[in-house]
């Protein structure tokens, strides 16, 4: 089930359309029921020429009792100029209400979540549902790690896939690349990519999502691509390391980090060694997410 068909809900449903997924059948809901039907509408007209096949309606919360896994997307949208904290007062409160509603259902599943503060509200999805911690996932800092890899790739002229680096902790403002770790084929990109390179290329990449959503008002096809990338890591128990929002027992508190994904949600977490400067980016990280979720208890 996909929670909103705004853009990015529907560029979720239509990215599964033109992949091979094991997803079986997609259920689209929304408060504006019409839109749903619409989208659903206008997604089955391209099953006939889609590499898929899978079943696609427009339904209720009452259906998520039956999914496996629960995407949400429902939220106010990130203006121009507004940052992503700027969204919590507004989408914390319909993330309430949403995830009590699926609960009431039924839903056994995992829920993935999408909406913006991300980080905040895949931690309060946990807290709502009352679920096990790996069975809430948010989508972290997947699309941070795609378009920092696309930039290394760019710099060193080979394929984006070739590429293995992190950016880590919050969806947001302050979040960095592991450049302790970053390789390609083994080689550090640190022997690769001069000081200014990589500061130009970090920069680029925390702050993409606020050009692209100055020149066209949202951003939604990198991040349905990569929502799909996870739906079908955990259908599929593929045990792909990818880095999404999870749940630190230490610090109490959801932010992007390599783990371990399959059919369970969260099979572990990695424990890589940070150096001291980015074990105090991180920690820097944390904490404004902590003060993010302080300001919703208040």
């Amino acid at each position: 089930m996909i929670v909103g068909t705004g853009n990015v809900g529907a560029s979720i449903a239509f990215a599964l359309l033109n992949q091979r997924t094991p997803v079986k059948e997609l259920i689209l809901t929304d408060i504006n029921r019409e839109d749903a039907e619409g989208e659903a509408l206008d997604l089955n007209d391209a099953l006939a020429v889609a590499p898929s096949w899978l079943k696609i309606r427009a339904g209720d919360y009452n259906d998520a009792g039956d999914c496996d896994i629960c995407v949400l997307t429902a939220g106010a949208n990130q203006k121009p100029g507004e940052t992503r904290t700027d969204l919590l007062q507004k989408n914390a409160q319909i993330t309430c209400d949403v995830v009590e509603q699926i609960m009431a259902s039924g839903f056994d599943g995992i829920f993935i979540v999408v909406s913006n503060p991300m980080d905040t509200l895949s931690y309060l999805t946990w807290q709502y549902s009352e679920l096990p911690s790996e069975r809430v996932i948010g989508t972290g800092t997947i699309l941070d790690s795609a378009r920092l890899r696309l930039q290394i790739a760019n710099q060193l002229h080979i394929h984006p896939k070739s590429v293995h680096a992190y950016q880590i902790g919050e969806h947001g403002d302050s979040e960095f690349c592991i450049w302790s770790t970053a390789n390609i084929g083994g080689e550090l990109a640190t022997n690769l990519l001069s000081t200014d390179q990589r500061q130009k290329i970090e920069d680029f990449t925390r702050n993409e999502a606020y050009n692209i959503i100055e020149k066209k008002g949202a951003t939604h096809y990198g991040i349905g691509a990569c929502t799909v990338r996870l739906i079908n890591c955990i259908l599929g128990d593929e045990r792909r390391i990818l880095p999404v929002s999870t749940l630190d027992d230490c610090n109490d508190v959801y932010y992007g980090f390599p783990a371990v994904i399959g059919r369970e949600g969260v099979i572990r977490r990695l424990d890589l060694q940070l150096t001291e400067s980015e074990g105090i980016q991180l920690q820097k990280s944390i904490n404004i997410i902590k003060d993010t979720l302080k300001q919703v208890k208040e």
